[in-house]
């Protein structure tokens, strides 16, 4: 299936369903209002939401109306909690190397922190910055939306209680980070969500063992900066970075865990160093031009800068519809 809700002036907006080529969408009134409570209840309503689905489909949906992603909220505009993690060890050691920082201790899971649940990004809202002296970076990435998990859950058991996928574009404040490097209360204005959620089912053969083996296209300013294999370098898959999550307690259903930004290693030869398939973050690229350059080029977002994110399935179609957006003071 894929899902998505509709702003309607409320907090939580309206589920609606969409068809698997983002052409038309139907309300799902009749089964739910909000995607929490099918999250809620998942058995359930899930299969009459794919009734739903399937009618759209094969255009037997009486109340059919054309799909607008910029009508979208997030697909869960309110979360119990978002976490992003660090799935991605190549960009953190890129990170590292570049700031001159002395090789972490070995440690026994992947670095997560807490993100803010209580106002979700719709995939076509304005990134409000209020000075551009913060250092405002986009981070491309993708995040799944679970049931709920039982505390010391073993990964592939956590794998199974993956309910929906979407593609994230996490927002840092780089300017604003700690003096250790990792995200402060004030850095992290703000994480946007593809305008559908799909279930891990519509991805076919591409979702295999817990990661999505698709390129993440994005590009800032109409350029294209990045075309990340997504499933390549990923460290920890979904079901290891969820049973780490509830390693010391339960989680609910609607949880929300991002693995952001999708990176690719970067390659040295002789004192050059490369990123092949770009870069899915402005931090990534400043990285890699203070190890080459000794410093870094690339400034960090403007206002009026735009950045796009996508990702396509082997027939070129979009399967999330794309993240859009426009910085604005």
């Amino acid at each position: 299936m894929k899902l998505a809700t509709y702003r309607d002036g409320s907090r939580d907006g309206q589920l609606v369903v969409v068809s698997r080529d983002l052409s038309q969408a139907h309300y799902a009134s009749h089964v739910a209002n909000r995607l929490q409570q099918v999250l809620d209840d998942w058995n359930f309503l899930s299969p009459q939401l794919q009734d739903i689905f399937d009618a759209l489909n094969a255009g037997r949906a009486r109340h059919a109306f054309p799909f607008d992603p910029a009508q979208c909220m997030a697909p869960l505009p309110r979360a119990y909690q978002y976490v992003s993690a660090a799935a991605y060890s190549s960009h953190a050691e890129l990170l590292r190397k570049a700031s001159g920082g002395a090789s972490p201790e070995q440690v026994s899971g992947p670095a997560m922190h807490q993100g803010a649940g209580d106002a979700l990004l719709g995939a076509h809202d304005p990134l409000r910055c209020a000075n551009e002296a913060f250092g405002l970076d986009f981070g491309a990435g993708v995040a799944v939306v679970t049931g709920d998990i039982p505390q010391e859950c073993a990964a592939d058991r956590a794998l199974e209680g993956v309910r929906l996928l979407m593609l994230c574009n996490e927002t840092t404040l780089r300017h604003l980070v700690r003096e250790d490097g990792a995200p402060g209360v004030q850095s992290q204005p703000g994480t946007a969500f593809s305008p559908v959620a799909i279930t891990p089912d519509e991805l076919g053969e591409a979702w295999s063992r817990g990661r999505v083996n698709l390129p993440l296209q994005c590009s800032w300013n109409g350029r294209k900066v990045g075309m990340c294999e997504a499933g390549t370098d990923m460290a920890y898959h979904f079901g290891q970075l969820i049973a780490y999550l509830a390693k010391t307690r339960a989680l609910r259903a609607g949880t929300i865990l991002g693995a952001t930004p999708v990176a690719n290693a970067g390659l040295e030869k002789k004192g050059q160093w490369s990123w092949p398939a770009g870069f899915n973050c402005i931090a990534g690229k400043r990285a890699m031009e203070t190890l080459q350059d000794g410093q870094a080029a690339t400034e960090y977002m403007r206002y009026s800068d735009t950045v796009r994110i996508d990702m396509k399935n082997a027939a070129g179609h979009s399967l999330f519809g794309a993240i859009e957006q426009e910085v604005v003071s």
